[in-house]
């Protein structure tokens, strides 16, 4: 388990197959999916299959994907942030989910801007784009605290009508 970021207050790291309870924590909450467009996962045999067959599968195709979110003073896998290649637009999106109790911290602006800094200067990426409902205000804030501006409204996917995009190129990145 290598870490890929540290910060003061959380790691982030690949996933593990081992980290199937707490990923069915997160995904398996209301709360957490209320915007998203996802199913709530239903048991732990559906958290490995996400581990296993999308993020290990990220890994291996695009050399990146969601990454493990440990709080570090709870020593806690507390949800996911990373990027994620969507080849239907071929475009690298940030996104993220964390567990309520740990909503309105800062911890995902924390773990969003080193996110888009290991992007652009690890992974050599060029741009990054985030997609969130516009009702979900806490997380249009954390893309728009994390660098990323607002280029249109559309529609993602068949289950989001409408989305705010934002996106981010490496030559306005500042860091």
């Amino acid at each position: 388990m290598d870490t890929i970021i540290e910060t003061d207050r959380i790691i982030i790291r690949e996933f593990v197959e081992d980290d199937f309870m707490d990923v069915f924590e997160f995904n398996s909450n209301i709360e957490v999916q209320k915007y998203i467009g996802a199913k709530v996962l239903e048991s732990y045999d559906q958290a490995k299959s996400v581990i296993t067959d999308v993020w290990f599968e990220d890994y291996r195709k695009y050399g990146y994907g969601r990454w493990a979110v440990i709080y570090k003073p709870d020593n806690k896998l507390i949800g996911f942030a990373g990027l994620k290649y969507l080849p239907e637009y071929d475009e690298t999106d940030i996104g993220y989910r964390i567990l309520p109790q740990y909503w309105g911290k800062g911890l995902m602006t924390e773990a969003c801007i080193e996110i888009v800094a290991y992007g652009f200067n690890h992974l050599g990426v060029d741009k990054i784009i985030g997609i969130a409902d516009p009702q979900n205000i806490g997380s249009c804030k954390v893309l728009e605290k994390s660098g990323l501006e607002l280029y249109k409204v559309d529609n993602y996917m068949e289950e989001v009508e409408v989305s705010n995009w934002y996106k981010i190129e490496k030559h306005n990145f500042k860091r």
